[in-house]
């Protein structure tokens, strides 16, 4: 069983999943990553050629790929809930964590993270904090209906946010000596 970490950006997903990787032993992949380094190109030069339905095909093939592996702790874009394959896919085999945070958090860590800025696209035509307000809105619900557990990362460390996640697994879900 895999461990999945869904949210928007910003949240933690790819911070914390290096984190629970380390402590647990287990492999981490960052799906964005992941597709970037298979297509050889950032997800902004994917969305510029092809725009959001484009990307959106090619996120599907990916999580597709990465749900057959097992016992990998994954953190997806934060769109990859709004198709409902995906979703189907990450649950057959996996166990999702949604981290959430508020958008202000949100907002200022990405600003304050370069290469987020470099190779994401703007979603919409707003501008960056009512962007965030506005897809946060929409993908709420899609996120809630997702999860197995919602852990909000506003105001708390990565480690705990870990540690956090680790304990209702253990409590909840599985051995992760596995």
């Amino acid at each position: 069983m895999n461990i999945i970490l869904i949210g928007f950006r910003g949240t933690g997903k790819t911070a914390v999943g290096r984190i629970l990787a380390q402590r647990l032993g287990k492999k981490f992949i960052d799906a964005d990553e992941y597709l970037e380094q298979k297509k050889g190109r950032t997800i902004k030069d994917i969305f510029a050629g092809g725009g959001e339905k484009l990307f959106r095909e090619i996120e599907s093939k990916i999580i597709a790929e990465l749900c057959l592996l097992d016992n990998k702790i994954i953190a997806t874009g934060g769109g990859a809930i709004l198709r409902e394959e995906n979703v189907r896919r990450l649950k057959k085999n996996g166990i999702i964590i949604l981290l959430e945070t508020d958008v202000d958090t949100i907002y200022k860590r990405i600003c304050g993270d370069k290469q987020t800025l470099q190779r994401r696209p703007n979603l919409t035509n707003r501008g960056e904090y009512q962007e965030i307000e506005y897809l946060l809105e929409c993908r709420k619900p899609l996120y809630d209906k997702t999860a197995d557990f919602i852990l909000n990362t506003t105001n708390i460390s990565i480690n705990d946010a870990a540690n956090k996640i680790i304990t209702f697994i253990r409590n909840h879900v599985m051995d992760l000596k596995k």
